[in-house]
């Protein structure tokens, strides 16, 4: 199988939430990169294209767009690089 990332991965296993209107749905983050990540969740099929991850405890948010799903995992890649909210 040929790798298509262009940056590479990181394992994290770190807990998240999948933000959208209407809606939170609770995932875990198997990998990261600096362009995107891969998310385990309960059912993909209820997960839109557009989507905020919130991460630390909603200290850290990022705008996203799942690119790939299968019925437990999602794909993203993040539209642009936030600021960690500070409040």
């Amino acid at each position: 199988m040929v790798e298509r990332r262009t940056m590479p991965r990181h394992s994290v296993k770190r807990n998240a939430t999948i933000a959208f209107d209407g809606g939170e749905v609770s995932c875990t983050i198997r990998n990261i990169s600096a362009i995107g990540a891969a998310l385990d969740v309960s059912s993909a099929a209820s997960v839109p294209h557009e989507i905020t991850l919130l991460m630390a405890n909603g200290h850290l948010s990022q705008h996203c767009y799942v690119v790939w799903r299968k019925p437990r995992c999602l794909g993203v890649t993040f539209d642009r690089l936030n600021e960690p909210n500070v409040a």
